[in-house]
């Protein structure tokens, strides 16, 4: 696969136990990109990686709906945490590139590279796909390169994943943490998503 910059180096971080439903104290962060009403009374975290195949399949076929239905009305408070799987420097080029076009456009970066997930792995062209997400949120290309080359936003980034992955016991992507309560690791249905959300609304 075409890669999107030579000069990121990124750790791939191993697999951390995983307990199943277990409870996790998943507080806001600084750094977090979320969406919807943060007084929301169901905290949704979701950790995903930007090269993830189950990640994209979610993000393009049952999040829209989902956000539309929960986000949108207020009932569900989004927070999308960075993890890396392999191709790491595939999904670093796509975080960097998300958070430096801002935080207004990050979730537009985010969603066009996991659109464009299908076309990077029949092309093998990464860049093309990760160019046109960075144009989608406002970048040019020029500025696109500056980005992937900030050592100091890659730093950030690596502390950011290796601190997602502890905190949140992250074995695989996408794992999906309602109210602090880790409830599945893999894509999640729409119904699955319903039942979830009802059920955090009790807690």
């Amino acid at each position: 696969m075409r890669q999107p910059n030579r000069r990121i180096a990124v750790a791939v971080l191993g697999a951390v136990a995983l307990c199943a439903g277990s409870a996790l104290a998943a507080p806001p962060l600084p750094d977090d990109m979320s969406l919807g009403d943060p007084k929301a009374k169901v905290k949704l975290v979701e950790y995903a990686s930007l090269s993830c195949t189950h990640c994209a399949v979610f993000n393009n076929e049952v999040f829209p709906a989902f956000k539309k239905k929960y986000i949108d009305t207020g009932k569900v408070h989004y927070t999308l945490r960075e993890i890396l799987t392999p191709p790491a420097q595939v999904a670093a080029a796509g975080y960097l590139t998300a958070r430096c076009a801002g935080k207004d456009n990050y979730f537009t970066v985010v969603d066009a590279v996991f659109r464009g997930h299908d076309e990077m792995v029949r092309t093998g062209d990464a860049r093309a796909v990760l160019v046109a997400a960075a144009q989608a949120g406002g970048l040019s290309e020029a500025r696109f390169e500056a980005c992937l080359s900030d050592d100091a936003a890659l730093q950030a980034l690596n502390a950011r994943v290796s601190r997602n992955a502890k905190q949140g016991e992250i074995a695989g992507t996408p794992t999906f943490v309602f109210n602090g309560v880790k409830v599945k690791e893999g894509e999640m249905t729409a119904a699955e998503l319903d039942a979830a959300v009802a059920a955090a609304s009790k807690r």
